[in-house]
């Protein structure tokens, strides 16, 4: 059994999903209109009021969560938490408040997880797809066909900011609802020949807001009944009609929900006039369906983070012999150091396979230029803190760790280092022996024990792992190398 919880711009929202079947069974759901999206001050910055309401959600979430014996958990937060200034300073308040690590994706990881729920709920196996998830704070266009993606783009406009830019005072007339299709159009003109209808035969939409929409039409007998766009500008009349947001009364929408709707519809019209979208189908299930289809896939070890490191490796031309040797040799290594938990030990290997990427740039410093690329790059599965996690091994594969900063104060991540330089040089000196044997310890200080045979056949091994001792040593750790 998983869970799935997504801090959304509008709502914070949970699945507890138990895979039957072939699919998934929703077994719990739950949703707070939190508005966090509105809750940021003119510096960016989310307002107390904006933190507290967000921390007693994330409370009731967490009591809802331990009603259940899961076997995962995935806290995924979007746009306003990307974009808030102060989000570094309250992610460890919002972590302790649900009990779990909360992991602020990217536009592009979002529009993937997107893309994999809505695929789950469609029966064409090879049509060609797709899928717009309006939000709170962005929208995602996904291309695909079947179960893949082709190409996921994420664009900074979303209901909140929409709504309060052209109906700030709640009130609905003409004008501003064609300011707000004309702003929603410049954002996508760019885009239309990518998502136009030539590259797709079916055009879904995800997220409340579009089954808002949906609903609003089909239950009240609004146009054609369908999300043709002659119905949603029947809707659009309606609510000009109606003049004012508080005014509004639909049937299947609830009163709170009538602002992300007018905001939502604006952006939607604007889509499907840019990229002559006739008419789609909203689906009930987007990005928390999509996170409980990528927890089930890792938990049977066909985890997209993988495919994405192979597809990075491919693109920037990786001797992968290398790369695999490094990551073998680090994986024993890290094992040998006694981790307090095997935490990082995926990102071991994955920075490992990675960690010559920077040649793709210069040789010179390739270090520092993979550590830029392996932070910057779009990693499908990964999240932007998983990208710096691995960013760090990167550049602290080789040179002085003065530049590590704090992070050595971990002893996990510092044995992940170590394991990390070691299988680096230990390629460089061209040994391609079993290590497992090796002695290699970590505690106060780093014990080491090389075999003499070693030495005597690999003449610069001596030399690295001097200057590993002194690097060490610049940091205020004793490296004892024996043999």
């Amino acid at each position: 059994m998983f869970a799935a919880v997504d801090l959304g711009s509008n709502s914070f929202r949970l699945h507890v999903g138990k895979f039957e079947a072939g699919a998934f069974r929703i077994v719990k759901t739950a949703r707070d209109p939190v508005r966090l999206g509105a809750g940021l001050d003119s510096k960016g910055n989310l307002t107390e009021q904006a933190k507290r309401t967000a921390l007693e959600s994330l409370k009731g979430f967490r009591a809802v969560l331990n009603g259940f014996q899961l076997d995962a958990v995935r806290v995924v937060a979007t746009n306003t938490l990307r974009i808030a200034r102060n989000a570094a300073a309250f992610l460890p308040e919002a972590e302790a408040a649900i009990g779990y690590p909360i992991e602020i994706i990217s536009g592009e990881e979002e529009g993937r997880l997107i893309y994999m729920g809505v695929a789950s709920k469609l029966t064409q196996p090879t049509e060609s797809r797709l899928v717009i998830d309006i939000g709170g704070g962005s929208t995602e266009l996904i291309l695909g066909q079947g179960q893949e993606i082709r190409h996921v783009e994420s664009f900074s406009i979303g209901t909140v900011g929409h709504s309060q830019s052209f109906f700030p005072d709640g009130v609905i007339d003409d004008a501003s609802v064609d300011a707000a299709i004309l702003s929603a159009r410049s954002v996508f003109e760019d885009a239309a020949p990518l998502y136009s209808r030539k590259h797709w035969t079916g055009a879904y939409g995800s997220s409340g807001t579009m089954r808002a929409i949906s609903d609003g039409i089909s239950k009240n007998a609004i146009g054609d009944g369908t999300m043709s766009i002659g119905s949603l500008q029947a809707l659009r009349r309606h609510l000009v009609a109606c003049g004012h947001i508080s005014q509004v009364k639909l049937a299947g929408v609830k009163p709170e929900r009538v602002v992300a709707l007018t905001g939502g519809l604006a952006v939607l019209i604007g889509i499907m006039q840019e990229l002559d979208v006739r008419s789609m189908t909203a689906v009930d299930a987007g990005l928390r369906m999509g996170v409980l289809w990528d927890l089930q896939l890792r938990a049977n070890k066909l985890d997209r983070r993988d495919m994405s490191v192979r597809e990075c490796m491919r693109r920037f031309h990786v001797a992968e012999s290398r790369a695999s040797q490094v990551a073998q040799t680090a994986a024993t290594f890290f094992g040998l150091l006694k981790p307090a938990s095997d935490a990082l030990g995926q990102y071991v290997g994955w920075s490992a396979m990675l960690h010559e990427i920077g040649q793709a740039i210069s040789h010179t410093g390739y270090h520092k230029h993979g550590a830029y690329m392996v932070e910057n790059a779009d990693l499908p599965g990964f999240t932007a803190r998983e990208q710096r996690v691995m960013s760090t091994l990167v550049v602290a594969q080789k040179g002085n760790l003065r530049k590590l900063g704090d992070v050595l104060a971990d002893p996990d991540f510092a044995k992940a280092v170590l394991a990390l330089r070691l299988a680096v040089i230990f390629l460089h000196s061209r040994i391609e022996e079993d290590v497992s044997g090796m002695r290699l310890k970590m505690k106060n200080r780093i014990d080491l024990e090389l075999r003499r045979e070693w030495l005597d056949r690999h003449p610069t091994l001596a030399y690295w792992i001097e200057k590993e001792r002194s690097c060490w040593e610049e940091v205020g750790v004793e490296m004892s190398v024996k043999t």
